[in-house]
């Protein structure tokens, strides 16, 4: 029965492997949940053994099934890299999608305007750009690409510094007016504050308003960093706000810019089995020399206020 183990079984495997349930990998391959479940139970078939525990929340790896996840990796590499050689037949030719995560802020307020520059040199290269709050992990095939504010764990991960820019403290000119400008840092503490949903954060990087104030006190909590910079615009607080995201806002003022500041850095990563893929490497090094020309984005080691060195991410 193993010579009727077939890469199509073995690729539903590895995303029902990877997703724990059938709805998502059904949702992930465009196929039928039915479908998926037939696939999975071939592949069992094939194996003469089970590789999957059955619970009412979803699929769990047996022991046998973690072993096979590894070889399947394996295979899965081999099967990219022969597709990857086979469309580099014309290196000059780039064609193909990259599909690359990060956060919503760097992904909506920087990145998205920028990418025309990309399609005037590679018309035939397609990004698609998928903004989220945690970590995505590329070894699992959940992008080609993540731009993330730290360095993420993962195996066969290719991660390199490509920038670092500065965070500061912003209000609008109302809330100024009614609450007046901050003169210390110490002065901090009689204000009001805009930031994250404390329970929601799943990456710590993005704890930044911390680094200049413990226990501020929050009038408006958004899981977004774009909705946190309008309701400060609104006058509701104070918001701490990466340097991106403030060059177009002259309703955002400054609060003790200098004083209260930190920074974060910014890594480009890629599986190892993707990092010479040509439209890959179009990507990356459009991505290295953006930020490379642009000195909000390379802010010096004397320039930038200690920031945390670990990254603990809930829910990996």
């Amino acid at each position: 029965m193993f010579d009727t183990l077939n890469w199509d079984d073995l690729r539903v495997f590895l995303h029902a492997a990877r997703a724990g349930n059938l709805s998502q990998t059904a949702k992930r391959l465009r196929l039928d949940h039915s479908t998926v479940s037939r696939r999975i139970a071939q592949m069992e078939a094939s194996l003469g053994v089970a590789v999957f525990e059955r619970h009412r929340t979803g699929l769990k790896l047996n022991e046998i099934g973690e072993r096979l996840l590894r070889h399947a990796e394996r295979v899965e590499s081999a099967v990219i890299a022969i597709r990857e050689e086979a469309s580099a037949g014309d290196t000059e030719a780039l064609v193909g999608t990259v599909r690359l995560a990060t956060m919503e802020g760097i992904a909506s307020l920087y990145l998205a305007e920028r990418f025309a520059n990309l399609r005037r040199t590679a018309p035939q290269l397609t990004v698609e750009l998928i903004t989220s709050a945690q970590t995505v992990y590329v070894h699992k095939r959940e992008a080609d690409l993540f731009v993330s504010f730290f360095q993420p764990p993962g195996p066969g991960l290719i991660s390199e510094r490509i920038g670092k820019f500065r965070l500061g403290l912003f209000a609008s000119q109302a809330y100024l007016d009614s609450h007046g400008m901050p003169a210390s840092l110490r002065d901090l503490q009689d204000h009001w504050f805009v930031s994250y949903v404390g329970d929601l954060i799943q990456v710590e990087s993005v704890r930044w308003l911390a680094d200049v104030i413990e226990e501020p006190k929050v009038a408006f909590h958004s899981n977004s960093m774009i909705a946190q910079m309008n309701a400060a615009a609104g006058g509701l607080g104070i918001v701490m706000l990466p340097s991106f995201a403030t060059n177009n806002r002259p309703d955002l003022i400054p609060v003790l810019p200098g004083i209260a500041t930190t920074a974060r850095e910014v890594w480009l990563n890629v599986h190892g089995d993707l990092q010479f893929a040509p439209r890959i490497r179009a990507v990356r090094a459009f991505l290295k020399n953006t930020l490379k020309r642009d000195p909000d984005m390379q802010v010096t080691l004397a320039d930038a206020v200690p920031q945390p060195r670990t990254e603990d991410c809930k829910n990996p």
